[in-house]
C-alpha cells in the first residue's frame, strides 16, 4: 500500500506538470530556483462559497507593492499546494514570462479535492437558473473571483483564468455566467463532454485510461494534504496481454473494491466502491448523466465581456475534441465575443514546456514552437486584456494553426478556413483510395477476439497513452485484419484543413462491432531521419514512415444514436459514419495519403464482444465471439481540402 501511495503522488506530480505551473523545462538556466520565494509573498486562505463550503486557495502576490496587478486564477483537482509547508514552486502562472513580469497568481483546490471541503463530482453538472445557495462550478468560480478582487491587496480589478486538461475545463466553466471582473479566459486541452473526451470516444471505453479512474473516483469528504487514493498496479510491463488475460470488463471490478470499505464480508465480484467507475459501468449510453456533465452545450452563456483563447494540440490523445468544440461553440453563439484559437503540433500540454525541439513520440515537428506560443501569443493575450486597453484589436489572429505536414504556422480569420472545399475519396478495390467510386463489392476480414489489433507495437504499460498519436502504422498495415487504401504518389501538395467524415458501408456476421478509421501520411522511401530527433526508436526509419495524422473509433451500436444503441443485423449492409477531429496537415508532393480501417484497437479501447449485449461493462466471457466483417468499396471519406 505504501508503494501504491507513493506512486499515486508521483502520478499527481506528472498530471500537475501538464495542467499547472511546471512550464519551463529549462527554467534553471534562466531563473534561480528561488525566484518565486524571492519575488512573491504566499498566502493560503479558505474562501467560503454561497452554500457554506470552503475552498482552499493559494495566493502568490508580488513583493513589489508599487503597482497594481491583475489576478491569474487556476482552479484544479490536482492540488493547490504548498499547503503552508513553505515548499514553494519553482515556477507559477501560465508561463515564465507572466511570472517574471509580475501578476497575482492564484491556485484553488476545486470542491472535494485535496484541502477543499465538500465531495467531488467528476465533471460536475452546470445548473442553469440556480436557486439561492444552490451551487455548481460556475458559482464556485464566481464566488472565488468576487472574494479575490475584494480582499487581495494591490489587484487592478481584472481577472484571467487558465488551465490545461481538467484545469482547462474549469477555465471554460469560469467564462459561463462570468463574474464582471473576469476579462480573459484561456481553456487549454479543455474537456468538453465526457462521452467524447478522455475516457470515452464515440461510445467506446478508453481501456488504456483504466489506471486513472481511481484518481478521480475514490471517495473523500474531508480536506487532506495527502493522497487518499491508490492506483491499481498491473504488475506487468505488457498491458496488451494483461487486459487480454483479464477478459470481460466486469473482471476489473475487483480493482475498485477499496480496503477501507467493508472488507470482512465475502468478496462480491460485482461490488464497486469507486464512484467514477460505477458511473461508467452503470451508464454505458449517452444518457442524462453524461449529457448533464457536458459543458460545450452551454457556450451560449459566455458573455462578450470575456475574451477567450482556446489552445490545443493536434496530437493530444486525451483532449482534442474539447478545445475544438469549445472554440466552435463560442463562435456559433458569441457573435460579439473575442474568441481565438491556437493549435500546434503538440501532445497533451506540451505547449506549456520549453524544450527547444518539438517532438511527439517518434516524430519531430520543429524547434522553439512552444516557446513561440508562450512568448508571443499567450503572454500577449493576457497582457492585452488584463493590463492593456482590452479592446478587440489585440494584434492576435483569429486562428493560429500549425501545419503538421509543412511544419509551418498559418493564420486564418476563421476556422475552418473559408477557402475549404469537400473532396470525396472512395475505398476502392486493390487497396486503392480513389477520387471516384469504382464498385460496391465487399472486402472481408476476420476480427479475432483473441488477437485484436494493437494500438501500438510497443511492449509497455502506461498511465495514459500519448505517443501512439504519431506512431508509425506499418505494423498495423501488414496485418490481415487491417484494410489499407492509399493514393498513388502525390504529384502536388494536398492540404487538409478541418474535419474528416468517414462514411463506411459495412456488414458483420455478428450483431455488434467497432469501426476504426485512421488517416496516414506515407512518407517516401528516400525520406531521411532528422538529426534533431533524439527520441526515435532505434528500429524505426523515416523511410516509408506511416505517420498517423488522425484516427477515431465508432462503437457500431451507436451509429444512429448515442442514447439509443441498436444491434447490427447479421450480414446486412449498413451505413456507419465516423466524424474524425479536425486536422491541419499537408500531404506533400512525393508522399501518399493512406486510410486504414479495422475493428479492434487494443487495449486503447475495450474489446467489443461482437455479439450485442445491453451493457458491455457487464458482458460475460461467452458473449465474446470472433466474427467476419465486411467493408464495401462504395465507402467513402470526405476531406476538408484547403484551396490555394
Amino acid at each position: 500500500m505504501k508503494k501504491q501511495i507513493l506512486y499515486s503522488l508521483f502520478v499527481v506530480a506528472l498530471l500537475f506538470s501538464f495542467s499547472s505551473c511546471e512550464k519551463n523545462d529549462k527554467v534553471s538556466e534562466e531563473l534561480k530556483d528561488t525566484f518565486v520565494a524571492d519575488n512573491y509573498d504566499i498566502t493560503e486562505v479558505d474562501i467560503t462559497m454561497r452554500d457554506g463550503i470552503k475552498l482552499h486557495t493559494t495566493i502568490f502576490s508580488p513583493k513589489d507593492k508599487s503597482q497594481k496587478y491583475p489576478i491569474l486564477l487556476q482552479r484544479t483537482p490536482y492540488n493547490a499546494s504548498p499547503y503552508r509547508r513553505g515548499e514553494l514552486r519553482k515556477t507559477i502562472g501560465p508561463n515564465v514570462n507572466l511570472m517574471k513580469e509580475g501578476n497575482i497568481i492564484v491556485y484553488q483546490d476545486v470542491r472535494g479535492r485535496w484541502m477543499s471541503e465538500g465531495v467531488y463530482d467528476n465533471m460536475r453538472a452546470y445548473i442553469p437558473n440556480k436557486k439561492e445557495n444552490e451551487s455548481d462550478e460556475t458559482s464556485d468560480t464566481y464566488d472565488t473571483i468576487d472574494w479575490l478582487v475584494k480582499n487581495v491587496e494591490n489587484n487592478n480589478g481584472r481577472v484571467g483564468t487558465w488551465g490545461i486538461s481538467y484545469p482547462g475545463h474549469y477555465a471554460t466553466v469560469s467564462a459561463i455566467d462570468a463574474h464582471p471582473a473576469l476579462k480573459a479566459a484561456s481553456p487549454q486541452a479543455c474537456i468538453g463532454d465526457f462521452y467524447f473526451d478522455d475516457f470515452h470516444h464515440n461510445g467506446a471505453f478508453l481501456l488504456s485510461y483504466f489506471r486513472a479512474i481511481a484518481l478521480f473516483g475514490t471517495y473523500k469528504d474531508t480536506p487532506t494534504d495527502t493522497a487518499w487514493y491508490s492506483l491499481p498496479s498491473l504488475n506487468t510491463q505488457d498491458q496488451y496481454q494483461f487486459f487480454l488475460d483479464k477478459g470481460p470488463l466486469k473482471n476489473l471490478n475487483t480493482y475498485f473494491q477499496y480496503d477501507k470499505l467493508d472488507n470482512t464480508s465475502p468478496k462480491n465480484p460485482e461490488r464497486i466502491d469507486d464512484f467514477f467507475w460505477k458511473e461508467i459501468v452503470e451508464h454505458p449510453n449517452y444518457d442524462s448523466v453524461w449529457q448533464s456533465k457536458g459543458i460545450i452545450q452551454h457556450m451560449d452563456k459566455v458573455p462578450s465581456s470575456v475574451a477567450t483563447m482556446i489552445v490545443g494540440g493536434w496530437f493530444d490523445a486525451e483532449d482534442l475534441y474539447g478545445p475544438l468544440e469549445t472554440y466552435k461553440g463560442i463562435e456559433k453563439h458569441g457573435k460579439e465575443n473575442y474568441n481565438t484559437m491556437v493549435f500546434g503540433p503538440w501532445d497533451h500540454g506540451a505547449w506549456a514546456r520549453r524544450r527547444g525541439t518539438n517532438i511527439v513520440g517518434n516524430y519531430y515537428f520543429g524547434d522553439s514552437i512552444s516557446e513561440f506560443f508562450q512568448d508571443k501569443i499567450e503572454t500577449k493575450f493576457f497582457n492585452h486584456f488584463l493590463k492593456g486597453d482590452g479592446s478587440k484589436e489585440s494584434g492576435l489572429p483569429e486562428a493560429l494553426v500549425y501545419d503538421s505536414g509543412k511544419r509551418t504556422w498559418s493564420e486564418f480569420d476563421s476556422w475552418p478556413p473559408k477557402n475549404v472545399t469537400t473532396k470525396t475519396m472512395y475505398l476502392s478495390p486493390n487497396q486503392e483510395l480513389s477520387s471516384g467510386k469504382k464498385s460496391s463489392e465487399g472486402i472481408k476480414f476476420i476480427s479475432d477476439i483473441k488477437r485484436p489489433v494493437p494500438y501500438s507495437e510497443d511492449i509497455k504499460t502506461v498511465f495514459t497513452p500519448r505517443k501512439y498519436m504519431t506512431d508509425d502504422q506499418r505494423f498495423a498495415a501488414r496485418r490481415p485484419d487491417v484494410l489499407v487504401f492509399e493514393t498513388d504518389v502525390l504529384t502536388e501538395d494536398l492540404t487538409l484543413a478541418g474535419d474528416i467524415l468517414a462514411k463506411l458501408k459495412v456488414a458483420t456476421t455478428g450483431t455488434a462491432a467497432d469501426w476504426i478509421v485512421k488517416v496516414i501520411d506515407v512518407h517516401p522511401a528516400d525520406a531521411k531521419n532528422d538529426e534533431k530527433n533524439k527520441n526515435m526508436q532505434n528500429h524505426l526509419k523515416m523511410s516509408n514512415y506511416h505517420l498517423m495524422v488522425r484516427s477515431e473509433v465508432m462503437r457500431g451500436r451507436f451509429r444512429n444514436s448515442f442514447s439509443k444503441p441498436e444491434p447490427f443485423k447479421p450480414n446486412k449492409k449498413t451505413e456507419v459514419d465516423i466524424k474524425l477531429q479536425d486536422v491541419f496537415h499537408t500531404f506533400k508532393k512525393g508522399h501518399k495519403l493512406q486510410i486504414q480501417v479495422q475493428s479492434t484497437w487494443f487495449p486503447l479501447i475495450d474489446l467489443n464482444p461482437q455479439t450485442y449485449v445491453d451493457n458491455i461493462f457487464k458482458a460475460d466471457k461467452k458473449d465474446f465471439k470472433t466474427q467476419t466483417h465486411t467493408v464495401f468499396t462504395d465507402s467513402s471519406i470526405e476531406f476538408s481540402v484547403l484551396n490555394n
